[in-house]
């Protein structure tokens, strides 16, 4: 019951049996859709501590996509979960109950042990359901077979239990899939979080398989996965492994500030002064690096030395600006006395008198 509307929700119920101690396993769930229906069959395998040789299971949609007497489609999603579990998917041929007799009768039982118990209880959430049921399935699986004198329990414990398979040290996760061409950048776009996952770059241009879950991202090609990354719910991100990248991307990756300040240390520290304010000065990081990689550039055509004098001249000025530095070496600016007479004229007209009490300072 909705505890806020008093809405009367309906649920599904799940029933599992093992055939020959026909311990029982009993869950409640919102339907029988994908997610509800594996997520069913992992709780019943941690219930029981082990995986089966073969899962013999009913004809719905979440588990078979294509029934047939002789070959069935099985579900993609549910052949992964058995693959993870190391069995075999055995669905019934339909309209065959005889098929799954035991969890029929299974079904049968838990109206009168289950389902009569709980007619006159009102709960409000699923999770408050299934503790109840728990209870009285304990209760259930411990009662004695007349003609046995052994319990469900006691059965399973004492023969089945040592020929189930042990269980993965994770628990499945539900996969999801689609597809995307990986960009001439090395990443392919992953619409569920409109975000982008790198691959190794030999693949750029091909089309690329992605399984993906809660917790990561596996990007396939030809049936063989390409990368693995941790899921990243952030949107538009870039997630990188930096072994994906040629060397020019790696080379770019590396853009900060500090990759910067540490290349223009080298030539001196006016231009390094320059750098942090080309960086500084910009609203989009991208756009001062690139003004900062053009000005450090500058040293190839004019050298350090004239670099650094340049940037100081500029600095001087308060004219840093990537265009600007560039035209004071382009026009030997950095070597004439005239740079200093047109500082000069931007200056306010100092009387004769105190010219010369000035004239250190000034210069």
């Amino acid at each position: 019951v909705d505890r806020s509307t008093g809405e009367l929700i309906a649920v599904e119920v799940f029933v599992a049996i093992l055939p020959n101690s026909q311990y029982t396993y009993v869950e409640a769930c919102h339907s029988q859709k994908r997610a509800d229906f594996i997520a069913c069959c992992g709780h019943a395998l941690e219930f029981y501590g082990g995986a089966p040789k073969a899962i013999v299971s009913d004809n719905l949609k979440s588990a078979v996509t294509r029934a047939s007497r002789y070959e069935a489609d099985i579900n993609r999603s549910f052949k992964d979960f058995a693959r993870h579990y190391n069995c075999a998917i055995n669905p019934t041929r339909g309209y065959s109950p005889q098929d799954k007799a035991l969890v029929e009768n299974a079904v049968h039982l838990a109206y009168q042990r289950i389902y009569y118990p709980l007619r006159n209880m009102t709960f409000f959430s699923l999770n408050e359901l299934n503790k109840e049921i728990c209870k009285l399935l304990m209760a259930y699986n411990n009662l004695l077979f007349k003609r046995k004198q052994a319990s469900r329990l006691e059965l399973f414990q004492s023969i089945e239990k040592g020929h189930l398979k042990s269980l993965p040290t994770s628990p499945y996760q539900l996969k999801d899939y689609c597809r995307a061409k990986v960009q001439k950048m090395g990443y392919v776009y992953f619409s569920p979080d409109k975000s982008y996952y790198s691959v190794p770059y030999r693949y750029i241009g091909k089309q690329a398989q992605i399984h993906y879950t809660t917790t990561t991202v596996e990007i396939y090609y030809n049936h063989q996965r390409i990368a693995l990354h941790r899921r990243n719910p952030s949107k538009g991100n870039y997630n990188t492994d930096r072994d994906h990248l040629s060397s020019t991307h790696k080379y770019y990756v590396d853009w900060s500030p500090e990759f910067f300040k540490k290349k223009a240390a080298v030539h001196g520290k006016n231009v390094e002064a320059c750098i942090d304010t080309i960086i500084a000065s910009g609203d989009y990081p991208e756009v001062g690096y690139k003004r900062a990689m053009g000005l450090i550039q500058l040293h190839k055509a004019y050298g350090s030395q004239r670099l650094d004098s340049a940037c100081k001249r500029a600095i001087q000025a308060d004219a840093v600006a990537y265009q600007r530095i560039k035209n004071i070496l382009k026009n030997n600016l950095d070597r004439s006395s005239l740079f200093y007479q047109d500082l000069e004229q931007d200056r306010p007209h100092i009387p004769e008198h105190e010219n010369l009490r000035g004239a250190s300072a000034y210069q």
